[in-house]
């Protein structure tokens, strides 16, 4: 086990495709709490908090008794609000969850901490095997590409044949969730970003085209996070089955 470990969690009301999701709550728990109590499950017994821009969600927060800060509001990203609240924290290694994903292990959360705390990595982040090849061709489903041993290769939204990756690259579906070293998170936003993050929009690139390590882990089950109505259906079925 690595040493002490922060899990933040951002949570926006946002969302042009499902406005107002981690507020949803016809499981009878608000999706942030189903976030916010998987993330309690992960060993270690890691300081977990909800960091977001907006009153209700801290009012939703407090209501299942749960750890929350507000943040400012201009934030570009959910990694730029942990990056503010890190700097008031001591653990060594934040892990950053967005509150619209409630389905992943909570051990894998451990394990990606350890790539940072003990491993040596900048960044540690997770991977699953495509279910359908044919998910391989979708722009939104972002392919991890690494090497046998975990180390990072690249990350993106195209589908690239074998023959322009390196020998023996591993390509799996890239689930977003990261583990930093406190003090590359604290460093993140001001990297001046780069015309890959650009091109692929994916800002873990602009750690990458900066030198940084991201290691990838093979996640332990297929987690995805809540984007539309159907993912949300999608989600209810596996907390209240028929």
């Amino acid at each position: 086990m690595t040493d002490a470990y922060a899990i933040l969690i951002p949570a926006r009301l946002g969302s042009e495709r499902l406005p107002g999701k981690v507020l949803l709550r016809e499981s009878g728990k608000y999706l942030i709490q189903h976030v916010y109590e998987r993330a309690l499950e992960a060993p270690g017994h890691p300081r977990v908090i909800v960091l977001t821009d907006d009153e209700r969600v801290v009012e939703a927060v407090r209501s299942f008794r749960g750890q929350v800060r507000l943040t400012r509001a201009d934030h570009a990203s959910g990694t730029d609000r942990c990056a503010e609240a890190a700097a008031d924290l001591e653990e060594p290694v934040v892990v950053n969850v967005q509150g619209d994903e409630p389905l992943f292990a909570p051990g894998d959360l451990a394990d990606l901490a350890v790539a940072v705390g003990q491993d040596g990595a900048d960044i540690a982040t997770l991977a699953w095997p495509f279910d359908d090849p044919a998910d391989m061709q979708d722009p939104n489903a972002v392919k991890a590409v690494f090497h046998a041993d975990g180390e990072a290769i690249t990350f993106t939204r195209e589908a690239r044949p074998p023959s322009e990756l390196p020998a023996g690259a591993v390509v799996m579906h890239h689930v977003g969730i990261y583990a930093f070293r406190r003090e590359r998170l604290l460093a993140f936003p001001g990297l001046p970003r780069t015309e890959n993050e650009r091109r692929e929009r994916l800002e873990q690139l602009r750690a990458m085209d900066h030198g940084w390590r991201i290691r990838v882990l093979t996640a332990s089950g297929p987690a995805f996070g809540i984007d539309t109505r159907a993912d949300y259906e999608k989600f209810l079925a596996t907390v209240r089955p028929a």
